[in-house]
């Protein structure tokens, strides 16, 4: 496994969409298992997105310390309620603001193993699964500020 580099706002491939994995097979297991070493060795870091380590692929890992999750494709497909957050981003370093994010979400995706699964998540991990998913479509959490910390 290896650490990868952490693409910032200047790289524009932040602003680009990222496309769909069509097979989930062990070169795309490696991504993901370097994606988790690289957003290990980060301090504070709860999520990552494959395109903030240089790779255009809907993939997604995170960690809000209830456990590692590994996304393949993922994407919402249930919201509720509302909440405004504080975010910070590993790829626009030292700036944080408060964003609106639904309280509650529904994650469709494939797993490592190219099996579809759904997850729910409240609270924080509802805001990071919001936050890595806007990476997939060039998003950043800059473009939904409503207040700067």
């Amino acid at each position: 496994m290896a650490l990868r580099n952490i693409r910032h706002l200047e790289d524009e491939i932040l602003r680009k969409k990222s496309r769909e994995v069509e097979i989930v097979d062990d070169r795309v297991r490696q991504i993901l298992n370097d994606m988790v070493d690289t957003m290990y060795s980060i301090e504070n870091c709860g999520g990552l997105a494959a395109c903030q380590v240089g790779i255009l692929k809907k993939l997604v890992v995170i960690d809000m310390g209830q456990g590692l999750i590994k996304l393949v494709n993922p994407k919402i497909i249930k919201e509720e309620g509302s909440q405004k957050v504080i975010e910070g981003c590993m790829s626009i370093p030292n700036k944080w603001g408060y964003v609106l994010r639904p309280y509650k979400v529904t994650v469709k995706a494939l797993n490592e193993n190219g099996e579809e699964i759904i997850l729910t998540g409240t609270g924080d991990l509802a805001k990071c699964f919001c936050h890595e998913i806007d990476h997939l479509e060039g998003i950043l959490f800059i473009d939904k500020v409503v207040e700067y910390v």
